[in-house]
């Protein structure tokens, strides 16, 4: 996709943004920003911009932060889910294997016994 510029609004105060993301995407992310900040003003107007989007940022580094560590214990999950069904489809190959063997063997024993 081609880079564009996308303005966007956040706390009063314009920004041009060259992005290769859709605008759509962009502005969303913007608006959520803006909302976020303007409710910690709202909560406490003793702070400033600055601090609030200080505080909007914390908590959104503390969401990924939190999001890429779950999404790395599934990756582990997965990944015993895909080495244990490895061991169990090789133990049911030996287990098939040795059925056969022991068919094989009971066949021989029933055809010497007549």
């Amino acid at each position: 996709m081609e880079k564009q510029n996308v303005v966007i609004n956040i706390a009063g105060s314009d920004y041009t943004i060259i992005t290769e993301e859709e605008p759509a995407y962009v502005e969303a992310l913007a608006e959520a920003l803006d909302k976020d900040i303007m409710e910690i003003v709202a909560a406490n107007r003793r702070l400033s911009m600055t601090q609030a989007a200080i505080l909007v940022a914390l908590d959104y580094a503390d969401k990924a932060a939190k999001e890429s560590e779950s999404a790395d214990n599934m990756r582990n999950q997965i990944k015993e889910y895909l080495e244990d069904s490895a061991r169990y489809k090789m133990e049911a190959e030996v287990a098939r294997r040795d059925v056969e063997r022991l068919q094989k063997e009971l066949k021989n024993a029933k055809s010497q016994s007549f």
